[in-house]
């Protein structure tokens, strides 16, 4: 393992005013964004819509720091033959690659999930370095209901974590590691900062009995927010504190940065939250993002699957990409929205 070049990847990973384009959506989950928009989920559109994405100049070369790519993508090539891997390297971006197999439910664990995918990851990893990917991806869920989580999910999802980034970092790839609580329920964000917290610290255990080193990976994690059914829902101000006050007590810094995840916040929400941890500088380690959804949404609505739409796809994603950077740096104001709209 050759750590100085892996934290030189970690650290253009979160590159000031740069942040990740998570595009690893699976089948069943592209699917749905594409019934939502009236498009057929079939592979030449998948790959449509993502060389869409990767084409857009201004975006990729100064907003875009990676690329989270799904294992069908990763393989595919342009309509003019051109690996999609060299277009996000010819944008000056970096490729990586969604390493987990999805979810299967806990034994003895009601409600709970564990991810999978260990099985063979060395073999995978390795291919999937000679295409050019330099960094992966693995999403531990964890759900706050009723009873839980158990210790037991929060162990076993940590330890999957901890392997898949050894794994990784052998194999000369950056890990992401993502230990995602899922804002889906009625709790408030006192009980998200209380189970996040025993999440963070319980995977920084494991990293550190895998003998993971940190300076060569990046963490994306959610923030610290209401449950989406909460009836308290908090301020863009308590959200910014609380998670920087979560972040500052669990994560090493040594930790080269830190990618957020929206985890179902609309496309505003994120950037405005992302935006007022900045106000809350300096911080021991790089901030950004790695949306999905809050990045995607606007572009998917304007292509819709329509060639004529490419340009104005471009655009929407542009301007996300954009206000996201800008909030990576909290030079975000809301009325740079407005201007766009």
């Amino acid at each position: 393992m050759n750590l100085t070049e892996l934290n030189k990847i970690a650290t253009a990973m979160v590159a000031p005013g740069k942040g990740i384009l998570a595009a690893d959506e699976s089948s069943g989950t592209i699917k749905k964004r594409f019934d939502a928009i009236g498009v057929e989920s079939t592979e030449e559109n998948r790959r449509d819509y993502r060389e869409m994405l990767f084409r857009a100049k201004d975006a990729m070369s100064q907003y875009i720091s990676g690329v989270i790519l799904y294992d069908e993508t990763i393989w595919q090539n342009a309509k003019d033959g051109t690996p999609l891997v060299k277009l996000i390297e010819q944008a000056g971006a970096i490729p990586g690659i969604k390493v987990d197999e999805g979810t299967q439910a806990l034994p003895m664990c009601p409600g709970e999930l564990v991810t999978v995918g260990l099985d063979r990851l060395a073999e995978r990893l390795k291919k999937y370095y000679e295409r050019g990917a330099r960094f992966a991806k693995w999403r531990a869920v964890i759900d706050i209901g009723s009873g839980i989580p158990s210790m037991t999910a929060i162990s076993v999802n940590a330890h999957a974590l901890a392997r898949y980034a050894a794994l990784c970092q052998a194999a000369q790839i950056v890990p992401i590691v993502e230990p995602e609580v899922l804002m889906d329920g009625d709790h408030d964000i006192e009980r998200c900062y209380e189970v996040t917290s025993r999440v963070l610290n319980k995977t920084f255990q494991e990293l550190r009995v895998q003998r993971v080193a940190l300076e060569g990976m990046v963490l994306k994690p959610n923030m610290a927010i209401s449950g989406k059914k909460c009836p308290k829902q908090a301020s863009v101000e308590e959200v910014a504190e609380k998670t920087i006050r979560l972040l500052k007590a669990c994560v090493p810094a040594a930790v080269p940065g830190i990618a957020f995840l929206s985890g179902g916040q609309t496309d505003e929400e994120a950037t405005a939250h992302l935006n007022a941890m900045h106000k809350l500088g300096p911080l021991p380690w790089g901030l950004t993002f790695s949306y999905g959804r809050a990045l995607q949404a606007a572009p998917q609505k304007a292509w819709s699957g329509k060639p004529e739409n490419v340009a104005a796809g471009q655009r929407a994603f542009s301007h996300r990409a954009r206000m996201n950077g800008l909030a990576s740096r909290g030079e975000w104001q809301s009325s740079l929205e407005q201007k766009a709209a």
